[in-house]
């Protein structure tokens, strides 16, 4: 049911803790978690301090529902793919286009991720949902592999950790190193053509690693 914030307002609870995670996930990923403002974050989106407390008991807590929520989304976008219906290779090529597609549309994803690594990771260790969550997409490589592999059209037997490595890798530094990569080396990695290139390669990479 519908109920009244303290601005006076209708808030359908739901939604106004989306709205808080998707304001947070844009403060968090351009300040960090020691430069975000809760001020800032309940003021862009029309609630208070006290209720983003409510739901999310703190400024840490709420950060570690911003990670939870960063990598659900991706999860469940390689979910949606229904890779093992697809033949080994088309799969496998289409999981990189889409791991590709993400962080490219999802700089903030990126931000997030590098900035918990700065952290060593304390505040996802804490997390028990970040390590299910990505428990799925090993489980969902290990699969194509194995029927690449009972199929004759992979010969290498690897670890799909490895290959999750060799994709996230790619696809995560081109939008993590965009600005420091491209002036150094006067290249715009957003330039529609390189991007069409890059992603053909990591895909191409994969395949002949796996066939060789």
């Amino acid at each position: 049911m519908a109920v009244r914030s303290e601005n006076g307002r209708k808030n359908d609870p739901q939604r106004t803790k989306e709205d808080i995670l998707i304001v947070a996930t844009e403060e968090f990923a351009t300040h960090g978690l020691a430069g975000a403002r809760v001020d800032s974050i309940a003021e862009k989106t029309r609630t208070s301090k006290r209720m983003i407390y409510y739901y999310f008991d703190s400024k840490e807590a709420l950060y570690l529902a911003v990670l939870e929520r960063s990598y659900r989304k991706i999860r469940t976008l390689e979910e949606d793919l229904k890779l093992s219906s697809l033949e080994p290779e088309e799969a496998l090529r289409t999981l990189v286009s889409t791991t590709f597609d993400h962080d490219e549309a999802n700089p903030d994803f990126v931000r997030l991720v590098s900035i918990e690594n700065i952290h060593h990771a304390a505040h996802m260790l804490r997390s028990e949902a970040i390590r299910d969550l990505n428990v799925s997409v090993i489980e969902t490589i290990a699969g194509i592999l194995d029927r690449g592999v009972t199929q004759g059209v992979f010969r290498r037997n690897a670890d799909p950790i490895d290959i999750h490595m060799l994709i996230s890798a790619f696809c995560f530094f081109r939008v993590s190193n965009r600005y420091t990569f491209g002036t150094i080396f006067r290249r715009d990695l957003s330039e529609p053509e390189t991007a069409k290139r890059h992603k053909a390669l990591i895909a191409d990479a994969v395949i002949s690693y796996l066939k060789g």
